[in-house]
């Protein structure tokens, strides 16, 4: 049953990342997966629970497990550049319809059509930005970076580079160096605006 389930959120996510999640019906899902309607709302109780599943189990961010009392900004930057290696290298998968583009689709759907999701992303992002701003402010106090910067507005800068790479991503399409070494070089180019 759980193989039949996983077999079934599978497919449905080759569906979801080619198409959107309008453009995905019920019968196009079992017709790809070789399963009538019914076998399929055996498993999932309707299209979105479908689709709320994939999500789960594709959409996966997790924040980074870092002491932000005790890290560097260099360290905490280069943390950042290896984790969203990490995340690429997750999501280019062996999936032909895997494109960068598609999956930045998918998130746009699963913020449109997943509520819970949106909430947990949007107290994921608060939580990294405020988790930044400790990191810069022990970098200010421990005359790492300069003492006069708003902390505040560098945790939003850092956060916004961080989700850049989905741009580099989009521009240079399945070039993850690429995308990571333009990450890397501007992560380099503000510390070193910023440090003492």
């Amino acid at each position: 049953m759980s193989n039949t389930r996983d077999y079934i959120i599978d497919q449905a996510y080759s569906l979801f990342l080619s198409h959107s999640y309008e453009a995905v019906s019920i019968s196009e899902i079992s017709k790809a997966i070789g399963f009538t309607k019914g076998a399929l709302y055996h498993h999932f109780k309707n299209k979105e629970e479908l689709f709320m599943a994939v999500i789960d189990k594709y959409l996966i961010i997790e924040e980074l497990d870092i002491n932000a009392d005790e890290i560097t900004l260099k360290e905490f930057l280069d943390l950042n550049i290896k984790k969203a290696q990490e995340i690429i290298n997750k999501s280019y998968s062996s999936n032909p319809a895997y494109i960068p583009l598609n999956l930045l689709s998918l998130f746009i759907d699963a913020f449109r059509h997943y509520p819970e999701f949106a909430n947990k992303k949007q107290d994921l992002i608060h939580s990294e930005i405020n988790k930044t701003k400790r990191i810069l402010d022990l970098a200010v106090k421990n005359g790492e970076i300069k003492k006069d910067l708003n902390t505040s507005a560098f945790a939003e800068i850092i956060f916004t580079l961080n989700t850049g790479v989905a741009r580099n991503l989009i521009h240079n399409i399945m070039d993850s160096e690429t995308a990571i070494k333009i990450m890397r070089k501007q992560f380099h180019e503000l510390y070193k605006l910023i440090k003492t």
